[in-house]
């Protein structure tokens, strides 16, 4: 930096470059106050320049807030900026040893550097500078000091062609020495010339008749191009405003997370004020148990009074569809407690810690809550037995805070879990010892009592003939849950909507259970005569064996309509419920299923027997199998029982199918003695199947006593 300090003030600081430049359209002003040879130069054309250079210098001046400097104040700046030289030290003309040097000359190969050869005694005359430096031009006329300019960075050898190329491109610009910020500094107030429509259609040289057009279609141009433009910055809007609604979206959805907000489902009860022990049916024994729980969430002091304390867990166990969670929610509402409701899967995700996490979180709220029930529905999911995976490392964190949660360090007053499975030999050990899950209730299949029961509360809630008994459905569904009998009467109500009938019958209900155990009826299947009869003298045998067997099941129904993979069948209907069955039951049972092959070879022969016998053969010899080797039924093998035969020897495997053989030949034995004996019947039955298709058990009973039957 240079400092210049003389009486005018203020003081100015500024580069020495930056001075030059400023002080270099003044050259031709200055000299020619104080030298004489500028004035030998003045001709027409010099003026002009000269006045256009003194002009811009007065604009300089005046942005370095030196208009101010009279000519004589800015001599003496110019001699204290550019001292003087003496005449020995004065420059020579141009092509001669001159005091001007290059800095950064520090070798002797520098020029063949830069050129591509060595320097002559005379410069080749289109290497040397075609115009006179600005600033040499200064210093000659002012007499300054010589001043060093760097004219090069970098002193590699480039290729000839480049070297040759740029000495013949480079530029003689007079302004190479004002920097690039100085002139934007300088230019910043100069706008852009914008040419006028007018100028620009007479430089076109656009014809007197064309102007208007040509205007015109400029306008349009124009407009287009601006509604085009406002279109994009719309669209850009509207772009960015979707972008940002998503973002937001984005945010609250992970804001929302299992990974940062936990259970949100489970921490917000439910209260069960509408749901009692009387809404439960067919789980009498169940509900006894769980009165107690009831009893003990309504008056704890009843229990605590003799030292007892609140049970921690209570275990549902059962299959599907038996009511497990209906009791859970009965539990919450007997007892007028919040119930949390949480399902065994929704506890672990895909991030690790999050079902741990959320069990903290569940327990937190029920005991802020207490007393309250805490529901886990399916719980072998979260407390199935724990493994050492290496696949799932943090599997077992889950169930080991559900582990401490229940029996833990701090106790839960008032909080009372209920767990539901139909897998209990899936769960950990620790989970159902004494102290977590104290109480295992058993919530089985209910029995034809229950089943009634169920069956009348939902037949309740449709319109129903009032003649309509329960228990004669009940008796037919045997090993029907609660959950399958809601469907039934479900099936029911939607055949009686599409046959348009203002309420359910029995043959509503008898459909919707054939329907569920055998699948839906096949109308469209086409069955020619042939394979008809054939079919209606194969359930005929059934249930002519049935109906004259002593130890039988009574007959429901016989019915020729294929059904699933059947092409007809026979329902029996137990009075109750058997609970273990007799060796003469048992041998009926396979007497009724011999009675369709045995229908088969009387009526068409034995080259005439069909495969439709198929699946009555299969459990024949269950039935047969099992007596052996299961039962004790045979006086040959003893009550000895054989659960694996392919680890017995050959002589014994080979006197069970022995007796097995023997059981089913003596079964198929009476049953043809039994159809020849009746083969009227046998044939009566027949022919009221091939003509009504379908014969309840009053029909059965009134073609087997050779009486007509009423005309549908």
């Amino acid at each position: 930096m240079f400092s210049l300090s003389m009486t005018v003030q203020p003081q100015v600081t500024l580069p020495l470059s930056h001075l030059i430049n400023i002080l270099h359209p003044l050259k031709s002003s200055v000299g020619s106050s104080s030298s004489a040879t500028c004035k030998s130069r003045k001709h027409k054309e010099h003026v002009s320049d000269l006045e256009l250079h003194c002009t811009e210098s007065m604009w300089n001046l005046r942005e370095l807030g030196l208009s101010d400097l009279r000519e004589q104040q800015l001599e003496e700046l110019v001699k204290c900026a550019l001292p003087c030289l003496s005449p020995e030290e004065l420059p020579l003309p141009l092509g001669g040893h001159s005091t001007w040097r290059t800095s950064h000359l520090s070798t002797h190969s520098f020029f063949h550097n830069k050129h591509g050869f060595s320097q002559g005694p005379v410069s080749a005359p289109f290497f040397s500078r075609r115009h006179v430096s600005p600033l040499q031009t200064v210093c000659t006329e002012l007499q300054n000091w010589p001043v060093l300019v760097q004219s090069r960075g970098f002193k590699t050898l480039r290729s000839k062609t480049r070297r040759v190329q740029s000495a013949f491109d480079r530029p003689a610009d007079s302004e190479t020495f004002t920097p690039s910020f100085m002139k934007g500094f300088l230019t910043r107030d100069k706008g852009i010339e914008v040419e006028s429509l007018d100028s620009l259609v007479k430089n076109k040289n656009i014809p007197d008749g064309q102007q208007d057009a040509f205007k015109r279609g400029f306008a349009e141009g124009f407009l287009k191009a601006q509604a085009l433009t406002q279109r994009t910055q719309d669209s850009l809007r509207r772009t960015r405003l979707i972008l940002l609604v998503l973002l937001l979206v984005g945010l609250y959805g992970i804001s929302k997370t299992p990974f940062i907000s936990g259970l949100d489902s489970a921490v917000d009860p439910v209260q069960m004020k509408n749901v009692t022990f009387e809404h439960v049916k067919g789980v009498e024994e169940a509900k006894n148990e769980l009165q107690e729980v009831v009893e003990f969430l309504k008056n704890p002091q009843k229990f605590t009074a003799l030292g007892g304390k609140l049970p921690k867990g209570v275990l549902l166990v059962g299959p599907p569809g038996t009511g497990k969670t209906l009791l859970a929610r009965a539990v919450a509402g007997e007892a007028d407690v919040p119930f949390y409701y949480a399902s065994g899967s929704e506890f672990d995700e895909m991030f690790v810690g999050v079902g741990a996490s959320r069990i903290r979180n569940l327990f937190r709220e029920a005991k802020a809550n207490a007393p309250c029930v805490i529901f886990i529905d399916e719980l072998d999911s979260v407390g199935g037995k724990r493994i050492e995976s290496p696949m799932h490392p943090y599997s077992r964190q889950t169930i080991n805070q559900l582990l401490a949660e229940m029996d833990g360090f701090k106790p839960n007053e008032g909080v009372i879990i209920i767990g539901a499975t139909n897998f209990p030999e899936a769960l950990d050990n620790a989970l159902i010892r004494p102290g977590r899950f104290d109480m295992q209730v058993t919530v089985p299949k209910p029995d034809v009592k229950g089943r009634t029961e169920i069956l009348n509360w939902y037949l309740k809630k449709i319109k129903v003939d009032p003649a309509i008994e329960a228990s004669i459905i009940a008796r037919g569904t045997v090993g029907f849950s609660g959950a399958d009998l809601e469907n039934l009467v479900n099936q029911a109500a939607l055949k009686a909507a599409v046959d348009g009938k203002d309420m359910v019958t029995l043959k509503e209900l008898e459909f919707a259970k054939d329907k569920i155990l055998m699948g839906p009826e096949r109308r469209s299947a086409v069955i020619d005569k042939k394979n008809k009869l054939i079919t209606a003298y194969h359930e005929s045998g059934h249930a002519i064996v049935a109906y004259y067997t002593k130890d039988a099941m009574p007959i429901n129904k016989a019915t020729i309509m294929p059904r699933g993979p059947s092409l007809g069948h026979v329902s029996m209907l137990p009075e109750n419920d058997r609970w273990s069955e007799t060796r003469s039951q048992l041998l009926a049972q396979m007497d009724v299923s011999m009675g369709g092959r045995v229908a088969e070879e009387i009526i068409f022969g034995h080259e005439y027997i069909t495969t439709g016998a198929s699946s009555d053969f299969d459990s024949a010899t269950k039935i047969a199998k099992m007596m052996v080797t299961r039962f004790g039924m045979c006086e040959k093998l003893g009550v000895m029982t054989y659960t694996d035969l392919t680890e017995q020897s050959p002589e014994t495997q080979a006197a069970v199918e022995q007796e097995v053989r023997a059981l089913l030949k003596e079964s198929y034995e009476r049953a043809k003695a039994l159809l020849k004996s009746h083969a009227k019947e046998h044939k009566n039955l027949a022919d009221a199947l091939l003509m009504y298709e379908t014969l309840d058990a009053k029909e059965i009973q009134l073609v087997l006593e050779g009486k007509t039957l009423e005309t549908r």
